[in-house]
């Protein structure tokens, strides 16, 4: 375990590294290729050391709490959380914007474009709620 996360510092490192050459050699031309191969060393890498590490995770979560299932609750409400942040984001940024966009053109639509960028953003606060509820049932 401590294997893989030695070799995902040395490939975060190299990929800065090798960023910082290609800036002072003015060969921006290559960057997307070196992207390229560090991501696809580096994602492996990430996923392997992620599932080695949810086992360990889950079974201290889980003794802590006194219940076996409470580390898939901990992860279930982190995810439930996350996940909406996520998509939240992604919604806030098309929605405002295309509001700003829309604002620009005629500067009396600004109350109904707020309002959609508000629904966008109560999806992060439904994910919360989410979370709340699956923490209050451990």
């Amino acid at each position: 375990m401590n294997y893989i996360l030695a070799i995902m510092v040395f490939f975060v490192l190299a990929t800065i590294g090798i960023g910082i050459r290609m800036y002072q050699t003015g060969s921006e031309k290559n960057v997307k290729k070196a992207f390229l191969a560090n991501l696809a060393l580096f994602a492996p890498l990430a996923g392997s050391s992620f599932a080695l590490l949810i086992p360990k995770i889950v079974y201290a979560a889980g003794n802590s709490a006194n219940n076996p299932n409470a580390g898939m609750a901990f992860i279930g409400a982190a995810l439930a959380t996350g996940l909406a942040t996520i998509g939240a984001g992604y919604a806030v940024g098309a929605a405002g914007s295309a509001a700003l966009g829309a604002v620009s053109e005629d500067e009396k639509i600004l109350g109904k474009t707020l309002i959609f960028v508000g629904l966008a953003e109560g999806i992060a606060i439904y994910g919360l709620i989410v979370s709340i509820m699956i923490l209050g049932q451990i």
